[in-house]
């Protein structure tokens, strides 16, 4: 077996494919049209942005009766699939294309349209291997691969709105990344996907404990329709613009902490627009995000992370407290949250 990597451009597989010189082999590949159009859409904003994606493999071979050289696609046709429709005009890009939504190929400006065609994606042809030999080749790859994580199989398990919700406000909010919330080996696996899912969970549901249950739950309730997911967007942006543009100084400070972050989100938001069912002694929510003069209100956010990160209970004593015990559980997030409320408001 021999399995070489090269680079061929969008261009060159439409024509491969109108020629009949690239087919699919359905031994290896599921039938055609899984990906719904949220899917769709984000897999061509990724090529129209210049992003790249995981290689495609191909299978070439030399057909013994016709002597002449085939290409199959063994891994890669819901991508290829995909390409060859947009090309076509069979779809319209949609939220997740924020250049482009709404357009087809044929609505792009020439330059956009020549930056498409010419886009390189990586592809390894496999030769000289008969089709035990390359499912040999997948179970030894897959042998190396680490099991996904709980946020990996939902994004595999669902394509549809509300994950399509999830990437764009990733993919326009920053902050946990430029915020090291989370690690990079957690981004990597997905935690800011789960960290964003149980954010919104908050929001819809009030505090609740965190469980893959829980998560799949809201994956399923919304992957066909996410009526709410424009107001959560804006309401998020909101919240995460505050973040990064009143609060600053928290940035490399325990308050980042993700169990920190996460309830440090839920009460600027509780503050402006309410959480559901939010029981506590404290004030209702205010319509905006602090009372307090922000000096004030950062002073006393970077007190309580200094208490949270020296362990130190003689100011904080509840805050500490909740911050030492489960990250997820809904009590000690109600802690927390409450204690945060306090440093933001609503004295004047």
């Amino acid at each position: 077996m021999n399995v070489n990597a090269s680079k061929i451009s969008v261009a060159n597989v439409r024509d491969m494919v109108a020629r009949g010189d690239l087919v699919t082999n359905h031994q290896y590949q599921r039938a055609p049209g899984l990906w719904p159009p949220a899917a769709r859409s984000y897999f061509i904003d990724t090529i129209v942005e210049g992003f790249i994606f995981p290689p495609i493999y191909f299978h070439e071979y030399l057909e013994r009766s016709t002597k002449k050289t085939r290409t199959e696609i063994v891994d890669g046709q819901q991508r290829i699939t995909t390409i060859i429709a947009f090309l076509n005009g069979d779809f319209a890009l949609g939220r997740n294309s924020k250049e482009h939504e709404g357009m087809r190929f044929e609505d792009f400006d020439e330059d956009t349209q020549h930056r498409f065609l010419s886009y390189t994606m990586s592809v390894d042809t496999i030769r000289e291997a008969d089709r035990s030999q390359i499912l040999q080749m997948f179970r030894r790859m897959n042998a190396y691969t680490l099991p996904l994580s709980d946020a990996e199989k939902r994004h595999s398990e669902f394509f549809g709105e509300f994950k399509d919700f999830v990437t764009r406000v990733l993919d326009d909010n920053p902050i946990l990344t430029e915020w090291e919330v989370l690690t990079a080996r957690q981004i990597v696996r997905m935690g800011d996907a789960e960290f964003i899912a149980d954010l919104t969970m908050a929001f819809e549901k009030g505090v609740v404990n965190t469980s893959r249950t829980n998560l799949h739950a809201m994956y399923k309730k919304y992957d066909d329709v996410f009526d709410s997911a424009e107001d959560f967007e804006a309401k998020l942006r909101d919240v995460f613009s505050f973040v990064a543009e009143q609060l600053s100084s928290l940035q490399g400070s325990y308050m980042t902490r993700p169990a920190a972050f996460f309830a440090l989100c839920c009460s600027l938001y509780h503050n402006k627009y309410g959480l559901p069912h939010f029981k506590l002694d404290g004030p209702a929510p205010i319509g905006r995000f602090h009372t307090k003069p922000i000096e004030d209100v950062t002073r006393t956010l970077l007190n309580m992370a200094a208490a949270h990160e020296t362990k130190d209970s003689s100011a904080f004593p509840v805050y500490v407290k909740a911050m030492s015990a489960g990250s997820n559980r809904a009590a000690q997030r109600t802690e927390r949250i409450s204690q945060i409320l306090i440093a933001l408001g609503p004295d004047e």
